[in-house]
């Protein structure tokens, strides 16, 4: 009566920061706004002042109680992103960290630059560009600390045009391109990111049909983020009306202190179910093959396949597939399985 599943591949994480941003989430409750939450000191600045007080090995023990967490939901591979830095020395510091973890853990790692992630105090736009582009992306690929490279590019932050640029940059070094687009507004991130041959664009709670049919043009992955839609309040990516097109999806927890702080995958599925109108089966391809594929784990995660890595997990006994995403909240995992290693019941 139990259930074998691949493990999850979580394509879109900020898991590596310092300190969890609860205060904001009672601000959240009390009306402010992201943008105002964030034009008080919060958001990203937040995160990177608290970052920036932190060594490299308070940040790493910090980081893989983390991942501690997400394997024990199911999840065998994971994108780590930095982006709470925003200066060179901690860019660098958090890119080490995501590397460490993949050598220290039985999760699978990726990483991805997002120095382009907000505008430092004092700085003004165009010079943190040119310090993104002229110091930081040098500086990851001389240590080969990052695999892709991401912009947030949303009004008030970064621009279609800055995003280009960085993405091209990083590409020259041989960091391939991911954006996040169209959080908060249609923001020409997803343009942006099919002009650019991007792995994927992420978010996506704001998306026309034209951005649809050029993503289905495309070798860019849509990926939803419901966690942060949910968490923030936002309308819901139109999963079904991508779907229906022929496109394919993928979902991620983006785990991070401020719009999602947490990396728990079966609950994003269940989200997906719930809330974007995706069946159970889709849920959970979205979550594993697709991801997979995303990240460029396809050969190895994603399915249980001979021939791939034996990343998986048992379930307790359920009566159906659709019993994981129906029975949200309760944890239905019983052993996982790592890269071949039993890592115990739980």
């Amino acid at each position: 009566g139990r259930f074998v599943f691949p493990s999850f591949v979580d394509s879109h994480t900020h898991l590596v920061f310092a300190d969890s941003r609860e205060e904001e989430f009672v601000m959240k409750i009390k009306g402010l706004s992201y943008r105002d939450i964030a034009a008080k000191g919060g958001g990203i600045l937040n995160s990177a002042k608290k970052l920036q007080a932190l060594s490299e090995q308070e940040l790493f023990d910090r980081s893989m109680a983390r991942v501690e967490e997400i394997v024990q939901t199911g999840t065998g591979a994971v994108e780590i992103k930095s982006g709470y830095g925003l200066s060179v020395k901690d860019e660098m510091k958090m890119l080490r960290v995501a590397r460490r973890i993949g050598r220290e853990s039985m999760v699978t790692v990726k990483t991805t630059f997002l120095g382009a992630h907000a505008i430092p105090s004092g700085m003004n736009k165009s010079d943190y560009v040119r310090l993104v582009v002229e110091e930081m992306i040098p500086a990851a690929a001389e240590e080969n600390l990052a695999d892709y490279i991401d912009v947030f590019c949303e009004e008030g932050f970064f621009s279609p045009d800055d995003t280009v640029r960085i993405l091209g940059a990083g590409l020259r070094f041989g960091m391939k391109g991911r954006v996040h687009a169209n959080q908060l507004a249609r923001s020409g991130g997803v343009q942006a990111g099919v002009k650019v041959n991007a792995l994927s664009v992420d978010h996506l709670e704001n998306i026309d049909d034209e951005e649809i049919a050029s993503l289905l043009n495309s070798d860019t992955m849509p990926t939803a983020l419901p966690a942060a839609a949910f968490f923030l309040g936002l309308p819901f990516p139109p999963a079904r009306r991508m779907l229906d097109t022929g496109l394919a999806l993928a979902i991620a927890s983006d785990f991070n202190p401020g719009s999602a702080p947490s990396g728990n995958m079966p609950f994003v599925v269940s989200l997906a179910c719930i809330k974007m109108k995706m069946t159970p089966e889709e849920a959970i391809n979205a979550a594993t093959i697709n991801t997979a594929s995303a990240i460029e784990v396809l050969d190895t995660h994603g399915s249980i396949t001979v021939g791939k890595t034996a990343s998986v997990f048992v379930t307790r006994p359920v009566p159906s597939v659709a019993f994981l995403p129906y029975a949200f909240g309760s944890n239905i995992i019983d052993t996982v399985i790592l890269k071949g290693k039993v890592l115990g019941r739980l």
